[in-house]
């Protein structure tokens, strides 16, 4: 059976986390980078699009059961997530940065011997959070919205700084209580994750993407959305 015109039921989180994905509102819907990239996908399939909305650690898991078609929501293509679900192409490529508290004298990973930090279970940030030796990992993932958690906690004191991708911390820059510290330049893949048992459903995805990027649209979406970030793809792949 032919999916076109079946619903494309993608997997995300619920939070605000712009200029990535906006809480989903009642009159404009799903709004930002990520919602941009559902839909010029779907478009290019033919289908309707639906965001499934679930907590971080569920969503490879529901891809997995069958619950949702992919997950378009920060999935950076590591060996850890490639060993339970396969990836499409990449539609982003980013860096990583940390967070702190505004007047914190944190400039480098020397700098967070002994230093409570938070990032998401799992991810690449945490790997990369892993490698600042004496740094204190932190574990968040078991929530709808797992960013304004860790932003929360770093508010609090409970931690002394975030890892995340340098996209997320765009629109804090001048932010009353946080400044960025640092910015590792790791050139992290995101991608889309598909279950494993679904080839057919993997190679129309990538070759969707594959379309939007090589005819200029996501470099559109891009351009409205990060305008602040170098965009990372020639015609067709990764510069």
């Amino acid at each position: 059976m032919s999916e076109r015109n079946e619903t494309l039921r993608l997997a995300c989180i619920d939070s605000d986390a712009p200029p990535l994905f906006l809480l989903d509102d009642p009159v404009h819907g799903r709004r930002g980078y990520e919602p941009a990239v559902g839909e010029l996908l779907a478009a290019e399939l033919g289908r309707t699009l639906e965001w499934v909305y679930l907590p971080w650690n569920d969503m490879i898991p529901a891809v997995r059961r069958g619950d949702a078609d992919g997950v378009l929501c920060g999935q950076g293509i590591i060996p850890s997530r490639l060993e339970q679900a396969d990836f499409t192409r990449p539609y982003a490529v980013f860096h990583e940065s940390v967070l702190v508290r505004r007047g914190d004298p944190i400039s480098s990973p020397e700098d967070l011997r002994g230093r409570r930090v938070a990032a998401i279970s799992g991810s690449t940030n945490m790997a990369l959070l892993k490698t600042f030796e004496g740094a204190v990992p932190v574990e968040f993932g078991d929530s709808d919205d797992v960013f304004g958690d860790m932003l929360a906690a770093l508010r609090s004191g409970e931690v002394d700084g975030v890892v995340d991708d340098d996209v997320v911390f765009v629109p804090l820059g001048r932010h009353p209580d946080f400044e960025l510290a640092f910015t590792v330049r790791t050139g992290n893949r995101w991608g889309i994750a598909v279950s494993k048992s679904r080839p057919e459903t993997l190679a129309s995805l990538d070759r969707a993407l594959g379309a939007v990027i090589g005819d200029g649209r996501l470099a559109a979406v891009w351009a409205e959305w990060l305008p602040d970030l170098e965009y990372p793809f020639a015609a067709g792949g990764v510069i």
